[in-house]
């Protein structure tokens, strides 16, 4: 009869056992004290043992061994921490709930709330410039991200992006920026300046140079595209090349101290005190003539070929007469029909104009 029972209950193991499915059981390891708790039971269980033989003895250990260890598993009996336990369906929605949180870091782009869909991609660049101006350059990146994806031939757009990650230290992503604004807009000053400084900053003086040659033939009156240009080509060697557009950018007094501190920086004592005295040469020849050139920064905008609108990048007080003339001569000037955008250029006014 106890033969018969022994004989149900294995097959009732082992179907219970074949429902389980198998990952709920697999990787489960028994510590030594569970062993030795498992051995003190069967040690216990004297009405068995004393009236089975070995091979009984060893049935029942393997009967209750796989039981415990399934117990261990989904958490059956007293629950203890740090055991695995199996999850509930309430607990799958708190998963399902749980809010997730980004972590940023120095070259991650921020996720922004959606933007409103009623902004067109000009609108979209006009904030993103004006946040890059107040140096927010993770919601600036969001916003001309937006505008680069609406109107994907948006050069101003790739441009200023640029700018942005350049800023953040990211120059290959910076530079392909520049390279994307640039096969949109080829003949862009900016743009190209733009480049050619990301270049140079990086030691690329070649490619920079090159870059940096075609917007000052496109832009010649701009100081800043002059001034990198000289800085390129003195790092290359190019000293003459450096001086005359040194001295195009910022005049001849001050276009010679830069050439002359350039040259100190690159050993040639002798050459730099050269220009320091020519400096000081034209610097008292300006002073004898009574003749004030003062340099105006006017920026305009173009449209078509022609100047829209012109404004004094940084007004002064007391220039206003400075200003006014520059402003005169440059809304008077003309560019290639197809020019568009934003234009920045240098205006000397000598003498001082009535006001």
């Amino acid at each position: 009869m106890l033969k018969r029972i022994l004989i149900v209950l294995s097959i009732s193991v082992v179907v219970v056992l074949a429902l389980e499915p198998v990952q709920a059981v697999h990787g489960i390891l028994m510590t030594d004290s569970e062993v030795r708790q498992l051995d003190a039971a069967d040690n216990s269980t004297s009405d068995l043992s004393s009236s089975q033989d070995d091979s009984g003895n060893k049935f029942v250990r393997a009967l209750k061994a796989p039981f415990k260890a399934i117990g261990r598993l989904f958490g059956r009996g007293k629950k203890e921490e740090n055991k695995f336990e199996r999850l509930t369906e309430k607990d799958v929605k708190k998963f399902d709930s749980a809010r997730v949180t980004r972590i940023e870091d120095a070259i991650s782009v921020p996720a922004t709330a959606a933007p409103p869909t009623n902004l067109s991609g000009s609108e979209h660049l006009e904030q993103g410039r004006d946040l890059l101006n107040q140096g927010n350059l993770n919601e600036a990146i969001a916003q001309l991200s937006l505008a680069a994806s609406q109107d994907p031939n948006l050069a101003e757009a790739h441009n200023l992006l640029g700018v942005a990650f350049e800023s953040k230290g990211l120059s290959d992503i910076a530079e392909q920026s520049f390279m994307t604004a640039l096969k949109l807009d080829k003949k862009n000053p900016e743009i190209l300046n733009n480049l050619g400084f990301l270049l140079y900053r990086h030691g690329d003086y070649k490619r920079a140079l090159e870059q940096l040659k075609k917007a000052a033939r496109l832009a010649p009156d701009n100081s800043r595209i002059l001034n990198n240009l000289a800085m390129t080509q003195s790092q290359l060697g190019k000293f003459d090349d450096a001086s005359k557009n040194f001295v195009r950018a910022e005049g001849e007094v001050k276009g010679r101290i830069n050439m002359a501190n350039r040259l100190e920086v690159a050993g040639r004592s002798e050459e730099a005190l050269k220009q320091f005295e020519a400096a000081r040469v034209h610097a008292a020849a300006e002073a004898k003539s009574n003749t004030k050139v003062e340099p105006i920064t006017v920026v305009m905008e173009i449209k078509n070929g022609f100047v829209t609108y012109a404004s004094v990048s940084n007004p002064r007080p007391g220039m206003s007469a400075y200003e006014n003339t520059a402003l005169r001569i440059a809304r008077q000037r003309r560019f290639p029909s197809n020019k568009n955008g934003k234009e920045s250029v240098v205006i000397k006014i000598s003498p001082i104009p009535a006001s």
